[in-house]
């Protein structure tokens, strides 16, 4: 192996993360109307605000909306680079919410505050990362926010 090779690295160990930082992933979406036409099958969320245009129109924001958790599940994704591409598990999200509405051909963007660590209390190789992730749309404007719990390897399980 040469001497210049450099290793790409997919997430952080448990020791890089700094508590109070504020990761801006670089991963992004624009959601188009085949992504939510097809999660709405998938899912079996046929309602009609998700899928059809006529009925949309006629309803508070007038053109169709892109399912809520399609865009949770789009924004936990663009985060797995950064946060969770060393973990062992996400050991739960709390306190989703839904901020603002999101359309078809929006594009998603998210940052991450890490919020608190701990190392585990029954495993010496690994430590638990508190976060809370914002997505936010093409215009600035926050569309969900959620926490999660990750439990992370440590890089070295002997500090």
């Amino acid at each position: 192996m040469s001497d210049n090779v450099i290793n790409s690295s997919f997430g952080c160990f448990y020791e890089e993360f700094v508590v109070g930082s504020i990761i801006k992933h670089s991963l992004s979406k624009t959601i188009f109307e085949s992504d939510n036409n097809f999660f709405s099958l998938l899912t079996m969320n046929h309602h009609p605000v998700h899928t059809n245009l006529d009925y949309a129109q006629e309803n508070q924001h007038g053109k169709v909306l892109v399912v809520g958790t399609l865009v949770f599940s789009l924004v936990v994704g663009m985060t797995v680079p950064d946060i969770s591409g060393k973990a062992i598990a996400n050991l739960g999200y709390e306190d989703v919410k839904h901020l603002a509405p999101v359309f078809i051909n929006d594009t998603l963007y998210a940052r991450t505050r890490i919020i608190s660590k701990r190392l585990s209390k029954s495993k010496p190789d690994r430590g638990i990362v508190y976060v809370e992730t914002i997505g936010y749309n093409q215009n600035g404007v926050d569309v969900i926010s959620f926490k999660r719990n990750v439990l992370i390897k440590k890089e070295n399980d002997n500090e």
